[in-house]
């Protein structure tokens, strides 16, 4: 049946490719809104005047210490408008606004709870003004109860930011020897890559939050059906644009095209909001002086075992072995006797899961949103460049390189800048070493 498929029909495989992400994503997500929908009630906003992406909100949560505070009431005003917003469960609260423009926030101290009170009674209203309108979503914050933050000298900063910068390493570590193994065998830099990561984000969430399943159980899910997704990436798109002769950078402005359409179907389906994963691994660990979630560090945990078990894989099994020749020179692999395609099948497959898997791991680190794969995808490609192009080992390295940059960088920049300091990093060492840390020198000419 595979092979009687037509390769003509790019546009028709296309189509086909999304109406199964569909299924599995928007049939899910319409069942479980339902039941999201018969427990919770949002308060009241205005009714947008433009479409949905571009909503203007102005949001925040409101918590005492550790403790969130529901029922309290925060009023947005400007221009005519006038909207209140009630604090759920969860401390949090949203109000759209109809333009880009000045409003003053206020909370009213009465609707606090008994025993809770303003840490400063003149701090009740804040400004936003017309020129904070740089993104869609803008929050504001009322601290409550007495300040209880801590000062903490650099070198308790520098462990923190070390084991923030670990985590975070491993976690583009995941997603990185994907794109390494498909540029390894096939050639293809896939700009889609992102998008993988944000599937298994969404998966698990759905699964997780909006369903009620155990995150283990939904971290599974979404690994077997990171790995079918990309499966259907190489069976309806890619392979037969392989078996037309496609050049790679025509592949890659297809695979640039894929992002897009991804991005803005999961936008359509989850909305521009980001999505709380409140799935009980939220408690601090304190290990000396590092703070550290628990989700964080079962995320960590997690990440070493699968790549540890991805490094044997490559080195022990017959398709590892097979992968790695192909890798290394497809032609010659065809001719030893090697199912070329086969493998380019099972890396897909591989690459599509431990996107998704990473995915999850993002999402407990940094909550759920529509775009969340295509943040990162950047830092992904520049940890692969920076370890070596086609190396699943130089992708491990590199991903820690960027990550740990990445953290201990905003120890002497602005956090908004830390990620450009990874690009820094990753053009001075290509300057020192073109082919990557763990990359081999190849002749020319």
């Amino acid at each position: 049946m595979i092979a009687g498929i037509r390769t003509g029909h790019g546009v028709r495989l296309v189509t086909m490719l999304l109406a199964v992400v569909s299924l599995c994503l928007g049939i899910v997500l319409g069942s479980g809104a339902l039941s999201a929908s018969a427990t919770e009630t949002p308060a009241p906003t205005p009714t947008p005047t433009s479409d949905f992406t571009n909503t203007l909100t102005i949001t925040g949560v409101l918590r005492d210490g550790d403790t969130l505070v529901p029922g309290a009431e925060i009023t947005v005003e400007g221009g005519g408008f006038s909207e209140t917003a009630t604090t759920d469960d969860a401390g949090r609260w949203a109000v759209v606004v109809p333009e880009k423009g000045e409003y003053t926030v206020t909370l009213d101290p009465e609707t606090l709870p008994d025993g809770v009170e303003l840490r400063d009674a003149d701090k009740a209203s804040s400004t936003v003004g017309a020129d904070e309108w740089l993104t869609n979503t803008l929050t504001r914050s009322f601290p409550l109860g007495a300040d209880t933050r801590q000062t903490t000298g650099f070198f308790e900063q520098f462990l923190q930011r070390l084991a923030a910068g670990l985590n975070f390493g491993l976690l583009i570590a995941l997603a990185a020897i994907g794109i390494t193994l498909i540029f390894g065998t096939t050639g293809l830099n896939n700009f889609a890559h992102g998008e993988m990561v944000t599937f298994g984000a969404i998966v698990a969430w759905i699964f997780a939050v909006l369903l009620g399943l155990n995150i283990f159980v939904a971290m599974v899910i979404a690994l077997v059906l990171g790995g079918v997704f990309g499966y259907l990436n190489d069976w309806l798109l890619w392979r037969p644009l392989r078996r037309k002769g496609v050049k790679l950078v025509q592949a890659m402005i297809v695979s640039i095209g894929l992002a897009i359409a991804l991005r803005y179907f999961y936008l359509m389906n989850i909305g521009g909001d980001t999505k709380t994963m409140n799935v009980g691994l939220s408690d601090a660990v304190v290990l000396g002086p590092v703070r550290i979630t628990t989700g964080s560090l079962l995320s960590m945990v997690i990440s070493v075992v699968v790549l540890l078990l991805v490094g044997l894989f490559l080195t022990r099994t017959r398709i590892g072995k097979a992968t790695r020749a192909v890798s290394d020179n497809p032609s010659l692999a065809a001719a030893s006797g090697i199912d070329v395609d086969r493998i380019i099948r099972i890396v897909w497959v591989i690459a599509g899961a431990l996107a998704a898997l990473a995915g999850v791991m993002l999402a407990l680190y940094r909550q759920v949103s529509w775009d969340m794969g295509f943040q990162v995808l950047l830092l992904m490609f520049a940890a692969v460049t920076l370890g070596g192009l086609g190396s699943a080992y130089g992708a491990l390295v590199g991903s820690i390189v960027v990550g740990l940059f990445v953290e201990l960088s905003t120890l002497f920049i602005p956090p908004d800048l830390k990620y450009a300091a990874a690009l820094v990093v990753l053009i001075v060492v290509l300057l020192v070493r073109p082919q990557g840390i763990l990359g081999r020198k190849e002749r020319i000419g």
